[in-house]
């Protein structure tokens, strides 16, 4: 049901008093955690049958799918990878764990693998869309946003723009608090209500009036 989706709650006020240090410590040692197997599978899959010559968009965290399909729509031009590591969420338009539609191809995958495994093989993304991930409200829980995670040195030098939409400010703020502190500036704005959707949760979003912000970096 639309219109019922509850605010995000938080004991944060403000950018997490952690984020530099933890920001700092990933750029200084590589994440070097052994690559989840089932993703080099499906990563192989996908790779053998990509286009290095076209541009490449990816949708993280896709879940149903239905944003990968609709971003096809805007880039008209573009090869389309759309990862999700449930199946359940997939189990419509994936559900054998890997579909191709049209120039969108939808994979259960561990995403920060992903980005690892692209970076290995030297595959930059045109445009990354992080649209509307869990941003884990709890303090404790900051090494689980995609700023406080081991990747994200590697998500940044991968990506040559990036487009965040969140429901929630203070994890806007973050990403581009820590995109900053590695170098890589960034625009921040509230979404008018009248501005698309990319997402069935940012519908939900929307008709529950919630603000809606979107963070676009691009590589300088």
């Amino acid at each position: 049901m639309e219109g019922n989706s509850p605010e995000i709650v938080s004991p944060q006020t403000g950018p997490h008093a952690r984020l530099d240090e933890v920001v700092q410590r990933h750029r200084d040692h590589d994440w070097r955690a052994p690559l989840h197997a089932p993703t080099v599978a499906q990563f192989a899959r996908w790779r053998a049958g990509h286009d290095r010559a076209a541009s490449l968009v990816v949708d993280l965290g896709c879940g149903h799918g239905d944003s990968t399909l609709g971003l096809a729509e805007r880039h008209a031009d573009a090869r389309l990878l759309g990862v999700d590591q449930s199946a359940h969420r997939l189990a419509r338009l994936a559900p054998d764990g890997f579909a191709v539609h049209g120039r969108a191809t939808l994979m259960r995958a561990e995403a920060a693998a992903v980005l690892r495994l692209l970076a290995a093989d030297g595959l930059r993304i045109d445009v990354l869309y992080l649209l509307y991930p869990n941003p884990w409200p709890k303090p404790e829980h900051l090494m689980r946003r995609w700023h406080g995670h081991p990747v994200f040195p590697l998500l940044l030098a991968t990506a040559r723009r990036i487009i965040l939409r969140t429901n929630w400010g203070i994890y806007a703020d973050e990403f581009a608090q820590a995109a900053q502190w590695l170098g890589r500036a960034s625009e921040l704005r509230v979404l008018a209500p009248d501005v698309d959707v990319l997402t069935p949760f940012e519908r939900k979003y929307r008709s529950s009036g919630h603000a809606r912000f979107e963070l676009v970096s691009d590589d300088a």
